[in-house]
């Protein structure tokens, strides 16, 4: 029967190592979702405020919503809205037989 390797998960004391623990630092202080500010559907930075970050409404199932979206997607939403001859105001309809 073979014998087992422990598993050894420390690194070796060498530069490469020394860099990627000084940039983990970095790194992990931009993180502002810590203990007492988890990411949630209701984040500020989830939200659609007019930013480039948040997304949604924050509403549950909330699609029809024209302010959901970054602002690219609103900017580019309103762009196309008006070559497309179905609009908020003309919805598709159900053909009638």
């Amino acid at each position: 029967m073979p014998s087992l390797e422990p598993l050894v998960f420390s690194q070796p004391s060498n530069e490469l190592s020394s860099i990627a623990e000084s940039e983990r630092k970095k790194l992990l202080a931009k993180n502002d979702f810590f203990d007492k500010n988890f990411y949630s559907s209701v984040h500020p930075d989830a939200i659609a405020n007019g930013d480039d970050q948040g997304k949604g409404t924050g509403a549950y199932l909330d699609v029809y919503n024209q302010g959901a979206g970054a602002i690219q997607d609103i900017v580019e939403r309103k762009s196309l809205t008006v070559v497309n001859e179905y609009q908020p105001n003309k919805p598709y309809t159900t053909p009638s037989a």
